[in-house]
């Protein structure tokens, strides 16, 4: 897969979920001539194919390696593990495909972006997916199949009796978009294979002749004439090489990359672009900023009857909550977990986890360049926990794990928490451990925000403010973050993003 030409149409800059929707929506019409550029292998290791695997991949060649700063919260680093090969993402997460409760894109116009509610987002939704639970707003003929696990532990089904015991709704389609409770979540694993926006999209079109795939392809910077986007600079089997767009350029390289390659163009803030030695090309001091994501708490549990081994992705289960009545939408996730995790307390080899997560987070943070140089490690601080309503929703849901956890579903497992033990009662010292003791979800958001006003990057057809010819459609447009492990999201923004280039 290399490309003899250097004059596409569109040059998609990311081969991740959003870069294949893309570039196999564009190339279907075969007067458009289509190159997606990717930094990493078209070849990923064989554990991405196996659904229990997940946890190993993000230190392999199919992940970037990345992690924030010292957080101000817990005193140390936090991996914020991203996919570097062709699938991205998809082809290292935890293939939960849920949509996020419709309440959570509410916020989604308070920078004046433009027809981007829950609702429109609908027919995005569904255009993605083949949904094998047949409810009612589901897609019918997308290319992903989705469905909850056929066979789900049986430790994750006696939580899901915990929580109905306790007097939380046993939801039909938790993955929708319409309801709250608890059920098991629809996952992108097909005849027990991970399915990958690759897999899905990308694959069927390969042979079209119209679209050219260059793997091991690091986006140097962007090119312009004037004002126009016309191009990208790239690296590629040690020499520099240029791709010119007769169209339009979109990026596609996520919350991360697609800010970064902004940054190093000479796009951004200008404090942050002269700290990097980049001189200033377009002021625009939205880029890298609102980075947010959220952050997952554990409970660790030991059960004295063995729990059996696992098949699907871990965590099939998970639960929408509100942690208290004035919300106007749930703001908190709970997922159960069928291993033990690894904890500050003591090693269990035979249990079990509960994650909580607050789904609407207030903490924001700042993404920046390093230096000029492409291959240099970013500044990543997303600020977890800074805002302390952040800290009290965990809270929140350590109380409703708890009470799960202890119910007469889950009483014959002979359940013992381990992390943080039930000796840890008192609210500062649990919120004490929820700080120091917590990881990235993995779904950060927001680095080049979506709207009309004086923060925004892009505007509500997704182009870049101030600038032609160039666009974003990924994960790093979302404004404020939707209550859902983002990926079904970011299929949805980049099946509208191909509508948006089609009419353009």
């Amino acid at each position: 897969m290399s490309s003899q030409r250097s004059d596409h149409d569109v040059v998609i800059v990311g081969g991740g979920t959003a870069g294949c929707v893309l570039a196999a929506r564009l190339s279907k019409d075969p007067g458009t001539r289509v190159l997606l550029l990717e930094a990493g292998s078209a070849t990923l290791p064989e554990a991405v194919a196996y659904p229990p695997a997940w946890p190993s991949l993000a230190a392999s060649e199919a992940g970037w390696g990345d992690a924030t700063v010292v957080q101000q919260s817990s005193g140390a680093p936090v991996p914020l593990p991203r996919g570097r090969g062709l699938g991205g993402s998809s082809a290292i997460n935890a293939m939960v495909f849920a949509r996020g409760h419709h309440t959570s894109y509410d916020s989604w116009s308070e920078h004046g972006a433009k027809g981007w509610t829950y609702d429109d987002l609908l027919p995005y939704f569904e255009r993605s997916e083949t949904a094998t639970s047949g409810a009612p707003g589901r897609g019918t003929e997308g290319p992903l199949t989705v469905g909850p696990a056929r066979h789900p532990n049986e430790i994750l089904l006696s939580c899901l009796d915990g929580a109905v015991e306790n007097g939380h709704r046993r939801a039909l389609d938790i993955s929708g978009g319409l309801e709250e409770g608890f059920a098991p979540v629809d996952l992108n694993i097909v005849a027990g294979r991970r399915q990958s926006a690759a897999d899905a999209y990308l694959a069927p079109a390969l042979e079209r002749p119209n679209l050219d795939v260059v793997t091991g392809a690091t986006a140097h910077r962007l090119l312009f004439d004037g004002t126009r986007c016309v191009g990208v600079e790239y690296g590629v089997d040690g020499s520099t090489r240029t791709a010119t767009a007769a169209g339009e350029v979109v990026l596609t390289a996520g919350t991360i990359g697609s800010a970064l390659l902004l940054q190093r163009s000479g796009v951004g803030a200008e404090d942050d672009l002269r700290q990097a030695g980049v001189d200033v090309f377009h002021r625009l001091p939205g880029v890298g900023h609102n980075l947010h994501d959220h952050p997952r708490a554990n409970l660790v549990y030991e059960a004295q009857q063995p729990v059996p081994t696992p098949r699907n992705n871990h965590g099939e289960i998970l639960g929408l909550l509100r942690s208290t009545e004035d919300v106007d939408g749930p703001d908190t996730q709970i997922i159960f977990i069928d291993i033990p995790l690894p904890n500050p307390v003591a090693p269990v080899q035979n249990g079990f986890s509960i994650g909580i997560s607050p789904m609407r987070p207030i903490s924001r943070g700042s993404l920046r360049i390093s230096s000029a140089d492409p291959y240099a490690a970013p500044v990543i601080d997303p600020r977890y926990f800074t805002a302390e309503q952040d800290v009290r929703v965990v809270l929140s849901g350590i109380a409703t794990a708890r009470r799960i956890a202890g119910s007469a579903a889950l009483a014959g497992w002979g359940v013992k928490e381990i992390s943080p033990g039930l000796d840890t009662v008192d609210e500062e010292a649990l919120a004490q451990y929820v700080r120091r003791y917590f990881g990235s979800y993995c779904h950060p958001v927001g680095t080049c925000l979506l709207g009309e006003d004086e923060m925004s990057v892009v505007d509500s057809e997704l182009r870049v403010h101030g600038l032609e010819g160039l666009r974003i459609a990924d994960g790093s447009v979302i404004p404020s973050i939707p209550s859902n492990n983002t990926n079904a999201t970011v299929y949805a923004i980049a099946e509208r993003a191909a509508d948006l280039l089609r009419r353009s």
